[in-house]
């Protein structure tokens, strides 16, 4: 395989790699399960090893379980309570709170969980929705078709008796707000009380409480399960876990269900699982959604974005290092409109969880109640925010930041995504411009490399002058390829070219390139942040010179405003393949001449309609790069002159060991023997 062979293919694979990174894959339908807020109790099969099967029961069924019940709960009057603040005006934001929560006594459930937009050193700060007409703060949780809710109790399972109660349709008692005034806290408590249904006698005491603390992204909540009875009860319940996360990003769904586990070894290493919106869509059997990991121990559970995240973590039992009653983990996708495509907007993803079951002793002994304690964090996927808090740290939070690794292994592009991340953070603190930031941060990263670019433009140069006896061995040998191969050596040796100089470079560039790529593209101090007042105005969404009624375009898809930067980026991308160095290759083969006319056309109009809808500071970052590879190539070209020149005169440039004199140019041997 010849040097451009090689080169072709991998300025295929590039295009390939970007067309990848730049279009969401669309898949099948999934519909979500219809949803049934009854309170009955129906007959469920036992297993203490999952969960009990999600078909829908039939309504004869129902009707059949309902009538051997022998327990019942009573609706509490519909209550809503709300914890906390969304738009805290008099309050400082590093020490207000971080979200408002508007609970449902409809399974005593988080019915919608919005950030604070309150005020910091004079401005507003906090996350807003980017609506650019009239930005609202940013709701994270919301119901899902206005029936499923975050953090509800579902099905509520009396083992011995194999009954199951929906609490997530009941209404429990509210006992309003609770404020502490010496932390600031707030707490608001729900109950539920589970009779015998004929005479109305307690059975089983449900306690939920949400507690919430100023300046954190970390809320409480527990469960308390108390047996009224004189005997005892095994039991377990399930438990929804955040549901109705936005989708952030511009283009592609980036929301996954993602579960943290620490690896059972001496280092205890945390490792993740996530399933993407396309494998949840996909999924057929409640396998195809689980989250494990065998060999591992859980600790958390989340349903993340692109930018933020909700992630539960079960705490565990005083004297025990990890949870041991959580029996199952799953993903969900929702679609409630059922379209095929899953593209209308309604779409989002949720977590479930499945609680071991448990055998409560009878009223009054020690055993009769069992608590059941969990932290949700409510926030940004933010590195420095993660590595400041000991807690965050050592649940291992940071691995729900996302990066596309593309074809280099992660624990490659990690560490370098992450360092230039934090290299940014502090240009920040003296230019306080991301914008600017990428764009200085994109001429540094060019001058270090230039001894790299030069050494592989130089070496692609050599072989692009060498085309014409490369043609001409290759047609001399064509029917004894060992002898060719040793003629094209001993030209490369004569020459001193290596067809290996000329790709190293770019080899060692690549997982710089993809680390830098995704550092940007997944970076929140990116959302909402202005590059100029009145163009690029949020370096996370298209740049967006001006806005127009929306039209739908093939290939595009849905259009609602003129983006000029992915134009520019053509501009570029142009100029540099003029300056690329292949005139000499072109005339010794028609065919290299044709496949560089078309790169030629191809490139600068592919890659604006591939990132015509790509996050501004992307653009912003790639014409960046393109034009100062512009600038390194006219001026690595005019070295190539001047080379040339020298050595058509057989010279090399006099310095100081030369004393001064000019020399004859020796050929350097390609390798020594």
């Amino acid at each position: 395989m010849n040097f451009r062979t090689v080169l072709t293919l991998i300025v295929v694979g590039f295009l390939a790699l970007c067309g990848w990174l730049c279009f969401e894959i669309r898949n099948s339908k999934f519909e979500i399960q219809n949803f049934h807020p009854c309170i009955l109790l129906q007959r469920t099969t036992v297993d203490d090893k999952g969960p009990a099967a999600d078909a829908p029961v039939a309504r004869n069924e129902r009707l059949e379980a309902a009538a051997l019940a022998g327990f019942t709960a009573d609706h509490a009057p519909a209550k809503t309570v709300i914890l906390g603040a969304a738009d805290p005006e008099t309050e400082d934001h590093e020490t207000g709170f971080k979200f408002q929560l508007e609970l449902s006594s409809k399974g005593a459930a988080i019915r919608k969980a919005t950030f604070s937009n309150g005020l910091h050193n004079g401005r507003r700060s906090g996350f807003d929705d980017r609506d650019y007409k009239d930005p609202q703060p940013l709701v994270i949780l919301s119901p899902v078709n206005g029936a499923v809710l975050s953090m509800a109790n579902t099905d509520f399972v009396f083992v011995q008796q194999q009954l199951k109660l929906r609490l997530n349709g009941l209404h429990w008692e509210s006992f309003g707000v609770e404020k502490d005034y010496i932390d600031g806290s707030q707490t608001a408590r729900f109950k539920a009380l589970i009779k015998v249904k004929d005479t109305g006698e307690p059975v089983i005491k449900l306690t939920k409480t949400y507690k919430v603390v100023p300046g954190s992204y970390l809320l409480d909540c527990s469960l308390t399960v108390e047996n009224l009875s004189a005997s005892e009860q095994p039991v377990r319940f399930g438990l929804a876990g955040p549901v109705g996360i936005g989708r952030e990003a511009v283009r592609a769904d980036m929301r996954k269900a993602v579960a943290g586990f620490r690896k059972d070894s001496p280092n205890g290493e945390i490792t993740t699982v996530r399933l993407n919106t396309r494998k949840l869509r996909k999924a057929k059997t409640i396998e195809g959604r689980r989250l494990i990991k065998p060999g591992a121990h859980f600790l958390w559970v989340a349903a993340v974005n692109k930018y933020f995240a909700a992630i539960v973590v079960p705490v565990p039992d005083e004297g025990n290092d990890f949870c041991d009653w959580v029996a199952d983990k799953t993903g969900r996708f929702y679609n409630p409109d059922g379209d095929r495509r899953a593209d209308t907007g309604d779409e989002t993803v949720g977590v479930d969880l499945k609680i071991a079951s448990s055998t409560l002793a009878a009223k009054g002994q020690a055993e009769s109640t069992k608590k059941y304690n969990f932290k949700l964090y409510l926030g940004p996927k933010d590195k420095s925010l993660f590595d400041k808090n000991e807690y965050y740290k050592k649940l291992g939070f940071v691995h729900t930041i996302d990066f596309m690794t593309c074809c280099c292994p992660a624990s490659i592009i990690k560490p370098l995504a992450f360092g230039i991340l934090a290299l940014m953070k502090w240009m920040y603190g003296f230019i306080a411009n991301y914008g600017v930031v990428i764009i200085v941060l994109v001429f540094l990263f060019r001058i270090a490399i230039h001894p790299l670019t030069k050494k592989s433009q130089v070496s692609m140069s050599r072989f692009s002058k060498m085309a014409p006896k490369v043609e001409q061995i290759k047609k001399k040998y064509a029917n004894n390829k060992a002898e060719m191969n040793k003629q094209m050596m001993a030209l490369y040796r004569e020459q001193g070219a290596s067809p290996i100089m000329g790709m190293v470079p770019m080899m060692v560039q690549m997982p710089v390139w993809i680390a830098l790529y995704s550092a940007i593209y997944a970076s929140i101090e990116l959302r909402g942040a202005a590059f100029l007042p009145v163009w690029i105005t949020d370096l996370s969404a298209p740049d967006a010179l001006f806005r127009f009624k929306a039209v739908t375009l093939p290939l595009f898809g849905k259009l609602d405003s003129f983006n000029l930067l992915p134009l520019l980026m053509g501009v570029a991308f142009y100029l540099q393949q003029k300056l690329m160095p292949k005139q000499a290759a072109a005339s010794a083969n028609p065919q290299v001449a044709q496949q560089q006319k078309m790169m030629m056309i191809m490139l600068p109009l592919l890659f604006p309609l591939m990132l015509y809808k790509a996050p501004s500071g992307l653009n912003l970052y790639i014409m960046a790069s393109t034009f100062a590879g512009v600038i390194e190539q006219y001026a690595i070209r005019k070295h190539i002159r001047e080379k040339e020149e020298d050595d058509s005169k057989g010279l090399v440039a006099a310095t100081s060991k030369t004393g001064g004199k000019v020399k004859k140019k020796k050929p350097k041997p390609f390798y020594r023997t």
